[in-house]
C-alpha cells in the first residue's frame, strides 16, 4: 500500500510568489537548500544539494520534473538524504513529490494569500522505509 505524506501550509503572497519558492534556484537556496538546479518545465531538472561541494550525496542529482503548470502546480521526482539512499535512491520508480497552489480568500480580503499543498507519494512499505518517511 503506497503511504502518502501531506502538508498544507499558507503563505501571505500571491501563487506566482509561492510556485518561485519551489521553481527558481535563488528562492530555492534561501529557504530550503545551499544550491539547487531547477529547470521548471517537464523532463527538466529538479536536483537539489544540501552539501554543494559533494553534489553526489545529500542531494536529488539526477531527479527530473515530471509535470509542471506555473502557478498551480509542479510535480517532481525525489530522492533521500545520505542515509537513506542505499534504498531511496535506486528505487524504480523514486519517490515522487507534487506541490499544488490555490488563492485563498479570508478575512482580508480576496486573493490574501497562497495555500500549498504538498503530497510525497511512492513510499514502499518495509521497515526501513517507514523510518526515512
Amino acid at each position: 500500500m503506497d503511504k502518502i505524506l501531506y502538508h498544507r501550509v499558507h503563505l501571505r503572497c500571491g501563487t506566482a510568489e509561492a510556485f518561485d519558492m519551489f521553481t527558481l534556484n535563488e528562492h530555492l537556496g534561501s529557504w530550503l537548500c545551499p544550491a539547487a538546479d531547477v529547470e521548471p518545465v517537464a523532463g527538466g531538472k529538479y536536483e537539489l544539494f544540501w552539501n554543494p561541494e559533494d553534489r553526489d550525496t545529500d542531494s536529488t542529482l539526477g531527479c527530473r520534473v515530471t509535470a509542471v503548470e506555473p502557478g498551480v502546480f509542479i510535480s517532481f521526482e525525489w530522492k533521500g538524504p545520505g542515509q537513506f539512499s542505499g534504498f531511496m535512491n535506486d528505487a524504480d520508480p523514486l519517490t515522487h513529490v507534487t506541490v499544488f497552489f490555490r488563492p485563498r480568500d479570508d478575512e482580508d480580503g480576496p486573493a490574501s494569500g497562497t495555500d500549498v499543498y504538498l503530497l510525497h507519494s511512492v513510499w514502499r512499505s518495509t521497515a526501513r522505509w517507514e523510518k526515512a518517511r
